[in-house]
């Protein structure tokens, strides 16, 4: 396996033989508790950041070598959108006054994201449709990840609201 592959398919989790894409999510919210265990946000979001860009380059680069696009073992996209989601909810968490928030907003950030993210509604499904390439592979898990995180926020807000 060249380092693209392993890294585009995360480790290998996008060659699942079954939902690739809610394996490499899951990996990815594994993999980025235990980050966060050891590294602060803001170099949590800085190793997002840097996946990120680098997931469109590779996307890229993996593409033109292969004729294809949006392969279904690419699961780098799911890895940025679940960590994008996961820093909403982390973030909104340690404001909450309430036990088991942190709990609540893994499982809220994941099952938001994936929703999210096999729906496709409005500009998520635009992107994911008309943007060609690695930015385009990327670009629909990105806004995923931003509207799972909101979703998350606002139910973690609506539990302190009503506990």
């Amino acid at each position: 396996m060249t380092l693209n592959r392993l890294f585009i398919t995360f480790g290998g989790s996008g060659l699942a033989p079954k939902a690739p894409g809610t394996v490499g999510s899951f990996t990815a919210l594994v993999v980025g508790i235990a980050l966060l265990q050891v590294v602060p946000m803001q170099t949590f979001f800085m190793i997002t950041l840097l996946v990120t860009i680098a997931g469109i380059f590779e996307i890229n680069k993996y593409e033109k070598l292969t004729n294809t696009h949006d392969d279904k073992s690419i699961v780098i996209d799911e890895v940025s959108g679940m960590w994008i989601a996961l820093m909403f909810a982390i973030a909104s968490a340690k404001t909450m006054p309430y036990d088991y928030a942190y709990e609540i907003a893994i499982i809220s950030s994941f099952a938001s994201f994936r929703l999210f993210d096999i729906w496709k509604p409005s500009i998520i499904g635009t992107i994911d449709r008309k943007v060609k390439g690695g930015l385009g592979v990327m670009g629909d898990d990105i806004i995923a990840g931003i509207a799972g995180g909101m979703l998350t926020v606002l139910l973690l807000k609506g539990l302190e609201f009503i506990l």
